[in-house]
């Protein structure tokens, strides 16, 4: 089944009802939302693609991007989302190695992607504008069949440890992905709305097709971004709205945000890295019970596992800290377990990689059989984070595995100190690293946003962990690297610490 018979049926069934905001505004109902991205479909044919051609998007956020997103679907093309912060290199890459034929592109993003066009790239197609007016006006066709396992949306990953990678998700990969959002973490009745304030190309845009499915409004801001003051008035206009965040954003709302009624918000589902506990209560304190936690890959998009509001907001439960600071329980689409290095799922309470196998996983990896190979072997998604499951199946998750700290040949997960020092009213951020040390092959270093004498941050880690896990180190910077998802890049934070350290190890 095509996902874009959602819209096709949406628009038919419903065709008065609001589809797409910017700002506080309503801009296109079902009805001329399914016209138009049938129109865009048809004017896709006309330059002579077929199904299963790829179509890239480097935009920000706008309400033309789902009408983008769901016309190449209607065509039978593949969508190539593509977050618009990225270098215009890091763009060509995406659009060589996909083979996208052609390219939409906000008015601010045309320059790079002209200058940055591979030969195979044929032609770019302005998001906005008369000319896009005048594509939303060919003749319309009818809905491409395509089957479940058909391509549908390559997501590159965030590419921290190198070349990004494609992990290829078909229309029965979004269907299944999206049943897990409509039903589990936060269910849509028609006209409720959702607010992308996180990029369309990534996790915030894998929620579009369930708005669809069940009649809610994708809105926009109408700067396309971030900013609280900007959020909190949008939330205030809107019906029963939610939002997407990245753990970073959930801390700059509860810091940031004006005063209005938490009642505006129906859900804020946080997810793409874990939200330490100290946040988490600041946020529950500061909105309530509104936030769900979702944990999930590219790979398996944004569907592993899930803590929903109820839990989250359950302080009387005994083990409401604990689990506060998991990462929830398998969704029902999805089977996962800590799996040990030679390929077994371990008991509870055992640390290993973190494999899961279900409907939402991808069939593999664009044009590269070797990863594709390593990531689904024996059946399962390794998804190369590391973490234990309890007695009641929540996934408590340690760190990636490559960030493991080894020290004196023991296991040390930066995530565990990071959560101590966050407990320190001083500190704001941080990120713990392995320093490589000729003794104990590494010793943990901290990187730390704020300020706080040493003394005190050794005193606080000697009373809540084990002598052996506390850093050796405390470094502060005006602020930690990140990637454009928010995520912190521990990959240059090792690089700088080699710069301060030499390849010794010594400072």
């Amino acid at each position: 089944m095509n996902i874009a018979l959602w819209l096709d049926r949406a628009a038919k069934a419903a065709p008065n009802r609001s589809a797409l905001g910017h700002g506080q505004a309503v801009v296109r109902r079902y009805g001329a939302f399914g016209e138009r991205a049938a129109r865009l479909a048809g004017a896709l044919a006309g330059f002579g693609l077929v199904p299963g051609d790829r179509v890239a998007i480097f935009a920000k956020n706008s309400p033309a991007y789902a009408e983008a997103l769901f016309a190449i679907w209607h065509a039978g093309l593949a969508a190539v989302p593509v977050n618009a912060k990225l270098h215009g290199a890091e763009l060509a890459y995406v659009l060589e190695h996909s083979g996208a034929r052609l390219c939409f592109v906000s008015g601010d993003a045309e320059g790079a992607a002209a200058d940055h066009a591979p030969p195979s790239l044929e032609r770019l197609l302005r998001l906005d504008g008369p000319d896009f007016e005048r594509l939303c006006a060919a003749d319309p066709v009818p809905v491409s069949a395509r089957a479940p396992g058909d391509l549908a949306w390559l997501f590159y990953t965030s590419g921290t440890t190198g070349r990004p990678k494609g992990a290829m998700l078909s229309h029965g990969n979004l269907l299944a992905a999206s049943f897990a959002y409509a039903m589990e973490v936060d269910p849509i009745e028609a006209g409720d709305s959702l607010l992308h304030a996180a990029p369309m190309s990534h996790g915030s845009g894998l929620y579009i097709m369930a708005q669809v499915a069940r009649l809610g409004v994708n809105v926009v801001p109408e700067s396309g971004g971030f900013e609280p003051d900007e959020i909190a008035a949008t939330f205030a206009a809107w019906r029963r709205m939610s939002m997407f965040a990245a753990p970073t954003m959930v801390k700059r709302l509860v810091a940031g945000a004006p005063d209005f009624d938490p009642e505006a918000i129906r859900t804020i589902i946080y997810g793409g890295a874990p939200m330490y506990v100290e946040d988490a209560r600041a946020a529950l304190d500061r909105f309530g019970p509104r936030f769900a936690q979702i944990y999930g890959q590219g790979e398996s998009p944004m569907t592993i596992t899930l803590l929903p509001k109820s839990e989250i907001a359950d302080g009387d439960h005994p083990r409401w800290l604990e689990r506060l600071g998991s990462a929830g329980r398998a969704y029902a689409c999805i089977e996962t377990c800590a799996m040990g290095e030679d390929g077994t799922p371990l008991p509870p309470g055992e640390t290993g990689e973190v494999v899961a196998r279900g409907t939402p996983v991808m069939s593999g990896y664009w044009r590269d059989e070797a990863a594709t190979a390593a990531a689904l072997r024996g059946g399962w998604l390794h998804t190369g984070d590391v973490g234990a499951f309890d007695e009641a199946g929540y996934l408590t998750l340690k760190d990636r595995s490559k960030d493991v700290v080894i020290s004196g040949g023991t296991n040390i997960y930066p995530r565990e100190v990071e959560e101590v020092l966050l407990t320190h009213s001083g500190i704001r951020e941080v990120s713990v690293i392995g320093r490589p040390d000729p003794d104990w092959g590494e010793v943990v270093v901290a990187y730390l946003v704020g300020t706080a004498p040493p003394a005190e941050l050794d005193a606080l880690c000697l009373s809540r962990i084990a002598r052996f896990k506390r850093p050796k180190d405390y470094v502060f910077l005006d602020a930690l690297p990140k990637n454009n998802y928010g995520k912190v890049l521990k990959t240059e934070l090792r690089a700088r610490d080699r710069l301060r350290t030499g390849p010794g190890g010594t400072p």
